[in-house]
């Protein structure tokens, strides 16, 4: 059977700087990353393989680099969708960046669909005080997408509990909680499933899980609400989609977590 397909989880960086990122990346969770992290790299894969989409996430590691980050990402966007793609860019913020409220404008205006934040790289709890503002100016009208969770205690920024919390907060906040919703903590999410405003992908999971302790974590976090990313560039889209296939599911809900969950989110 032939799928219409979405990796809803794709990382690009400049090309000058991409093999610097891949190394630093690698390092901060110990493991290799296989591909080059350009843009033109993962359009070439998303080809090859016969994906439709994309959702393009940013990350910014200080205050300084929101804007030019969020301009590199505004312009992979533009040269996806030009070149026919389904794409989707999540905007970076910075817990420091002094007016969130303007840049999420300003990113309205360019394109992005929603915001993304990587509280582990940015070294920040992802319900602390600075964040506030941002939740408050984006709820109900942009997105979240969220790194959650990490087995190292060290690493407890995006804790599951501290997502419910959020979402006490702010009811109308709407999410992609990605890696099963705690990375390889997978039991720390159990909080979240069944809230109505929560997504999850698959990313950077598969290689470390089972077929069928997958297939668990996809019917606990629920067969309509799971999306399919890749986290490139850590692993490349065949070898990924090769982890994928090797799941026990029927064939609609195959169909659906490769890309109508991802409709469905982007509709609700």
């Amino acid at each position: 059977m032939k799928y219409k397909k979405i990796d809803a989880h794709a990382h690009i960086y400049p090309a000058p700087i991409a093999a610097k990122a891949n190394e630093n990346l690698g390092h901060f969770y110990n493991f290799d990353v296989h591909c080059a992290g350009t843009y033109y790299d993962l359009e070439r894969q998303l080809v090859e393989n016969e994906f439709n989409g994309v959702f393009l996430l940013s990350v910014a590691t200080s205050a300084k680099q929101v804007e030019k980050v969020n301009d590199t990402g505004a312009e992979a966007l533009r040269l996806a969708k030009a070149h026919g793609l389904e794409a989707y860019s999540f905007m970076a913020m910075h817990q420091d960046y002094e007016n969130m409220a303007a840049e999420v404008a300003r990113g309205k205006e360019l394109g992005f669909t929603g915001v993304k934040i990587h509280p582990d790289i940015q070294a920040v709890n992802i319900d602390d005080d600075r964040f506030m503002k941002l939740y408050e100016t984006i709820e109900g009208k942009m997105p979240l997408f969220l790194h959650m969770g990490d087995n190292r205690p060290e690493y407890q920024y995006s804790h599951a509990e501290r997502l419910a919390k959020i979402l006490q907060m702010f009811p109308q906040l709407k999410v992609i909680a990605a890696h099963f919703g705690s990375y390889r903590a997978w039991d720390n999410a159990q909080c979240l499933y069944g809230h109505k405003n929560v997504w999850y992908d698959l990313s950077s999971s598969l290689w470390c899980l089972t077929p069928a302790h997958a297939k668990e974590l996809i019917e606990r976090c629920g067969y309509d609400r799971v999306m399919f990313g890749t986290d490139y560039p850590i692993y490349s889209l065949k070898d990924y989609e090769e982890m994928f296939a090797k799941i026990d599911l029927t064939d609609a809900q195959r169909a659906d977590i490769y890309y109508y969950n991802a409709q469905r989110f982007l509709e609700a």
